[in-house]
């Protein structure tokens, strides 16, 4: 996968008992997971995001509330996603800017391909841009 596109997570159960979905590395998430985490209680007037990463690959879930995506790739081409249930989530390649907005009681599980490196992300438009990845 080298573009965002949104996958489809199998659901099993019913109204009565729940769900389950299941994320299997390198076979429904297409890299090897190396670090999870997780925002909660962000205020929904509040955007997130506004950096863009040279290695790291990510797969969201909304696994409560709405999350929307705008994403850019340095062509300035584009994209944008709205996560609205648990059983999709969003593949986000190296190389994208992301802004995120949350909806009231809104949480985000992100399945990263690397641990935490401050160098690997890009935090200013402009340089984002202008520096080929």
């Amino acid at each position: 996968m080298t573009k965002p596109q949104i996958i489809e997570f199998s659901k099993i159960g019913s109204p009565s008992l729940g769900y389950i979905s299941v994320a299997e590395a390198e076979k429904n998430i297409p890299f090897t997971i190396k670090r999870v985490y997780w925002t909660y209680f962000t205020p929904n007037h509040v955007e997130r995001g506004n950096h863009a990463h040279k290695k790291l690959q990510q797969v969201i879930f909304a696994v409560a509330g709405i999350i929307d995506f705008k994403l850019v790739d340095q062509n300035e081409n584009v994209y944008e996603f709205t996560l609205d249930s648990p059983e999709k989530a969003l593949f986000i390649p190296q190389g994208y800017w992301r802004e995120i907005r949350f909806s009231h009681s809104a949480v985000l599980l992100c399945l990263a391909s690397e641990v935490y490196d401050e160098s690997d992300y890009i935090r200013d438009y402009q340089e984002f841009l202008e520096n080929k990845l």
